[in-house]
């Protein structure tokens, strides 16, 4: 059985982010950027519990996300 991506549309309040999707689960966050067909996982392990947990928050409200992964976790998704 395959495995259907749940990607929602990054709401982009202030249109300059350059997140244009991402995947909310209980112990990560998928990012797929505009520019970038990869998607990118942060989770508990790689990027730290509250890292996540404030980029979930951050990706449900629609601003803000890229600015946090830049400055926060840019190296810390799940390679």
């Amino acid at each position: 059985m395959f495995r259907i991506e749940a990607l929602q549309h990054y709401l982009d309040l202030n249109h300059d982010s350059g997140v244009a999707n991402y995947e909310i689960g209980q112990e990560f966050i998928r990012i797929q950027f505009k520019k970038k067909s990869r998607i990118y996982t942060y989770n508990y392990a790689s990027a730290g519990y509250q890292h996540v947990e404030n980029m979930k928050q951050l990706a449900q409200y629609g601003d803000g996300l890229n600015a946090y992964i830049n400055q926060h976790v840019h190296q810390l998704y799940v390679k």
